[in-house]
């Protein structure tokens, strides 16, 4: 008899469709999410990634297809999924005019806590998100770090089985997200699978341990980060022209017979390629057709190289 694996799954999903009208947000996702792990969605804005979350936190009803949420039916049983589950949101769900100690006490007391019980969990919250000392200024005055911290220790009153991050550092300054980082993997280190959505290709690749990529509603790839990479090629061709790069990247185009993406800045163009011997080809044919080049380089893809070679469009954003 094979051995069922659903039990060890966090999340199943089979065939998931949510239409809007004429137009379909997702179209039929397929998902498996071990227990215990960061699995992220990775996506630019409109791809579909919030709202394949809302179905799964039973917040949308889906179209088509099935789920099971730590091994609850989607469908027949979303009392017991939502009982299972956490979400935060894109953006944080708190009372501005209270403090950040009222924020948490309120949210204990909802969940059943007795007075005493609920000041204690919101002392344990603040303390272990580093807010200590802020608990007792209004939520007005945090900064945008401070509030996505409090905003995820209030998805943990109650310590849930999954935790939803919908793109958890939005608007967050380098800083800020790291230590929004270092709170995640803390998470999934004490047992909380978390499925995060992103477009930050960076943040994919330092959390998850396994990456789905959806685009048009569809997902186009899955694996971890180092088998999307590897989807690409064996390395990638990196180069930086001395003339226009407009020129040079219509060069490296036809003579690779690769779609050309340019870094964030511009400066840096790349072309996924099989093998060193590929890239001294290239290298070759460019001089022939007197493009100067400032720099070159072999290396590994990129996520956002990944992305760019999978979808063939606009990437996401790698900075807010």
């Amino acid at each position: 008899m094979p051995f069922d694996t659903s039990s060890a799954l966090a999340i199943r999903a089979r065939g998931l469709v949510k239409r809007f009208g004429t137009f379909t947000a997702v179209d039929g996702i397929d998902l498996d999410v071990p227990r215990g792990t960061i699995f992220a969605i990775l996506g630019p804005n409109g791809a579909g990634k919030t709202t394949l979350l809302r179905m799964l936190a039973t917040l949308l009803r889906p179209d088509g297809g099935e789920a099971t949420v730590m091994g609850h039916d989607l469908l027949a049983e979303p009392d017991a999924v939502r009982g299972a589950i956490s979400l935060t949101g894109q953006f944080a769900s708190l009372d501005e005019d209270l403090t950040g100690r009222e924020n948490l006490v309120m949210l204990a007391r909802l969940w059943g806590f007795g007075r005493a019980a609920a000041r204690e969990r919101a002392a344990a919250l603040l303390a272990a998100f580093d807010l200590a000392e802020a608990g007792h200024r209004q939520v007005k005055a945090y900064s945008g770090g401070m509030r996505r911290r409090l905003d995820i220790a209030a998805s943990l009153v109650v310590t849930p089985g999954i935790l939803f991050l919908d793109e958890p550092t939005t608007g967050l300054d380098p800083t800020a997200r790291t230590g929004v980082w270092a709170l995640i993997r803390g998470l999934a280190a004490s047992g909380v699978t978390i499925l995060l959505t992103t477009q930050y290709l960076e943040e994919a690749d330092q959390l998850a341990s396994r990456i789905a990529v959806i685009d048009h509603g569809r997902k186009i790839a899955e694996g971890t980060s180092r088998q999307l990479k590897a989807q690409t090629g064996s390395g990638a061709l990196h180069i930086t022209p001395l003339g226009p790069s407009d020129i040079a990247a219509g060069a490296l185009g036809r003579l690779s017979g690769r779609l050309v993406h340019r870094s964030p800045e511009g400066g840096e163009l790349s072309v996924p390629v099989r093998d060193a011997a590929e890239a001294q080809e290239i290298l070759a044919a460019l001089g022939r057709e007197g493009v100067g080049l400032a720099d070159f380089r072999m290396g590994q893809p990129t996520l956002e190289e990944v992305f760019f070679a999978l979808t063939g469009g606009p990437r996401p954003e790698t900075r807010p």
